[in-house]
């Protein structure tokens, strides 16, 4: 446990520039509470004013906590939710940031994940590429990926794209840890054409075979492939179907092991995630926000040749 601490109270200061006497509060679940724990102790060795908020595990990313959570997250100077499923898409979130709470969600973290792989990223460098992407994204009105033949073109057009670099230092700064990509909400029927999804899906897990998406109008009309049934919730309605994010991982020390929160934050992947995107600029707010990752893809923002089977070329 020590070791958790002594890891919990580096990521506080140096990604959360955590202060002492500011309050932190750390929002977790059943399934996550040996590392909320390890958050809690760490803030108050760090003379913060350090609270815990232990809930039941939600049953899909993207679902609301409970109320009074929400609540507690909007009266804290940081909030950081090691948690099983997402917070990163909620209104608590949100309203947490505009209050002035600096945030980061941690859905899906394991022990493992806090000494290896993305966490022990240069977060300078990788600051730095989220920001010229992110820039890139404000910019485009289209976007395209194109797989194996497959094509996918979204429409960007006036919206903003979102850094998330791990690095959440001002008040209202919030993202993921560990982190690094960029991301931005295309409008919601703005997308068309058909993709392969061969990472990983959030509702499987890391991907042994691929999936094929089939999008018209900004909505998935169709999945297919092994355990594709375990993605039936998008297509229970309009909302939870809405194709809502494009994003691009800009962290070279991710690697892909079937959890989220670090698969989609891999150096040179493309990720599109179906659901809710109030929380990023876009106007759908659906039950759920699941990501599917894209391995080795080429992406052109408008006619700029952005990423080629997987490398950068900006």
């Amino acid at each position: 446990m020590n070791e958790l601490v002594n890891i919990a109270e580096g990521i506080l200061k140096s990604c959360l520039d955590a202060k002492e006497g500011e309050s932190v509060l750390v929002v977790t679940d059943d399934s996550r509470r040996k590392i909320g724990e390890a958050f809690y102790d760490a803030s108050k060795n760090l003379g913060c004013e350090g609270m815990i908020l232990i809930m039941k595990e939600r049953t899909v990313n993207g679902e609301e906590p409970p109320k009074a959570v929400a609540e507690a997250m909007k009266g804290a100077d940081i909030v950081i939710a090691p948690s099983a499923k997402s917070l990163t898409h909620t209104n608590a979130r949100i309203q947490a940031a505009a209050a002035g709470a600096r945030v980061a969600t941690m859905p899906g973290i394991t022990k493992e994940m806090f000494s290896q792989g993305a966490m022990t990223a240069d977060y300078n460098e990788v600051e730095k590429l989220t920001d010229r992407i992110t820039a890139m994204l404000t910019t485009a009105e289209t976007a395209r990926i194109e797989k194996a033949g497959k094509v996918l073109n979204l429409s960007l057009k006036g919206r903003n794209g979102v850094p998330s670099p791990g690095v959440y230092k001002c008040p209202g700064k919030c993202g993921n840890l560990p982190s690094g990509e960029a991301y931005i909400a295309p409008l919601e029927d703005g997308s068309d054409g058909e993709m392969i999804i061969d990472g990983s899906m959030v509702g499987i897990g890391k991907l042994d075979a691929p999936l094929e998406v089939v999008v018209s109008g900004g909505k998935l009309r169709s999945v297919t492939g092994k355990k594709s049934e375990n993605l039936d919730i998008l297509l229970k309605s309009e909302e939870n179907a809405t194709l809502c994010e494009l994003g691009i991982g800009t962290n070279e020390a991710a690697v892909l092991n079937g959890i989220i929160l670090e698969d989609e934050k891999v150096y040179g992947t493309v990720h599109i995630a179906f659901g809710t995107n109030t929380s990023f600029g876009g106007t759908n707010k659906a039950e759920c926000h699941m990501d599917g990752i894209i391995l080795e893809p080429t992406l052109y923002l408008d006619d700029i040749l952005v990423i080629k089977d997987g490398k950068f070329m900006v």
